[in-house]
């Protein structure tokens, strides 16, 4: 399955200032993995020492939060979208 990631600017410096990147994964665990393997660094942002989703990151496949589906777990199907949106806090 191959889906195109879309990478928030303050990851840019990591995938060479591209603003999406193709890679393939069966399931968000994956495509971080590829994303990782073709972009080394990225990972260590996404996720924490226990291998879960940061706190203040935020991951979608096709418009859905992974944190109320199946997490890292989740699928995703050929030609899907997947976000990395950082949290935004301020008041």
């Amino acid at each position: 399955m191959t889906a195109t990631v879309r990478i928030p600017t303050p990851l840019r410096t990591v995938t060479g200032g591209q603003a999406t990147v193709e890679v393939a994964g069966d399931d968000v665990a994956g495509v971080v993995a590829a994303l990782d393997a073709a972009h080394p660094g990225v990972a260590e942002r996404l996720l924490d020492h226990r291998g879960a989703v940061r706190r203040f990151v935020n991951i979608f496949v096709d418009d859905e939060d992974i944190r109320f589906g199946q997490g890292l777990a989740t699928p995703v199907r050929d030609g899907a979208t997947v976000s990395i949106i950082p949290a935004v806090a301020g008041g």
